[in-house]
């Protein structure tokens, strides 16, 4: 016959043998109050925390998840690059197939019209695969031209003829024409010029011609007029009277200054000093042009043969000379 404090101790025993399951939802706002309810029935069911290394523990856990989500990471980006640089043939096929398809392909029914195979890669692909797909698509709608020359001819004055405006310049001077609208008055006009910037344009509108100059000016020597009320011409004195512009306004399109060439008549004008230098610059220009050598070049030259006919006795045969 069994005592009654028997029972209720069997079956204090067998409550407690009954492990409570494990009730939490993980909210992705919220991770923490999901961790908390995690540790406390752990807490609650084991012996876990009573472990004097349990902090270590925990850490390494946590530390071990954060590495195989790097490693992860980490791979995706790897096959995500390869990807990407693949370009070249396969990035054709895909734009090729997908051009052939969607000529081929129609509207369905209800007026929708039918995915690209490329659109439909972009959208079943992952975040990385993607940028890679994006990559190819655009690799093979590019087209590769040999670099160009950016360097115009110069117009019959020695500058360039732009769109709104044009320019011709001696070595002294620039002079610029800008058309504006017929029966423009002067007092409409806006023309500011500084040292290494000019602004023109009618008052109350976007500037027609604004930017940095290729080189100084002198600025008390510069003037402008109206010209039959239809045209703004604008004279530039230059700061360097011995050097020709390459362009007017700084990121226009660059004249090749191996092409100028100044009229014969000017160069009567020039003081002695400015036409013998100018001579001299055509003429090197001209020598580079044919591969010969410029004046500097055969004055050398010519001192070198020089001093050799003076001193026959000397061995110039393995002498290099710059």
């Amino acid at each position: 016959m069994a005592i009654l404090s028997d029972y209720e101790e069997e079956e204090q025993k067998q409550t407690e043998s009954v492990k409570k399951p494990f009730n939490a939802v993980l909210d992705s706002s919220d991770p923490l109050r999901f961790l908390q309810t995690a540790f406390e029935f752990v807490a609650r069911e084991t012996d876990l925390f009573k472990k004097d290394s349990v902090i270590k523990d925990v850490n390494g856990l946590v530390r071990s998840v954060k590495e195989k989500l790097d490693a992860d990471e980490r791979k995706r980006k790897e096959k995500a690059v390869p990807a990407a640089n693949n370009g070249g043939a396969s990035a054709k096929t895909e734009n090729k197939r997908a051009k052939e398809d969607s000529s081929s392909s129609a509207p369905s029914q209800s007026g929708s019209a039918v995915k690209e195979p490329a659109d439909q890669k972009m959208e079943e692909a992952s975040d990385g695969d993607k940028k890679g797909l994006r990559g190819h698509l655009f690799l093979s709608s590019m087209v590769f031209y040999p670099p160009l020359n950016l360097r115009a001819a110069p117009n019959k004055g020695n500058g360039l003829d732009m769109e709104n405006y044009s320019w011709v310049q001696s070595l002294q001077e620039v002079n610029v024409t800008i058309p504006v609208p017929p029966g423009t008055k002067s007092r409409f006009i806006l023309c500011e010029v500084k040292k290494n910037h000019l602004k023109v344009g009618l008052k109350g509108q976007p500037p027609i011609l604004e930017g940095e100059l290729y080189k100084s000016v002198k600025v008390d020597d510069c003037f402008w007029s109206l010209e039959d009320q239809k045209a703004v011409a604008l004279l530039l004195t230059k700061q360097d009277q011995m050097e020709w512009w390459k362009f007017l306004i700084k990121g226009e399109p660059e004249i090749d200054t191996q092409k100028v060439e100044p009229e014969n008549s000017k160069l009567a004008d020039l003081d002695p000093e400015t036409r013998s230098t100018v001579e001299k610059m055509m003429f090197d220009q001209r020598q580079k042009q044919m591969g010969k050598p410029t004046s500097d070049e055969m004055q050398k030259q010519d001192i070198l043969k020089k001093f050799m006919a003076e001193h026959p006795e000397m061995d110039f045969s393995r002498a290099k000379i710059n």
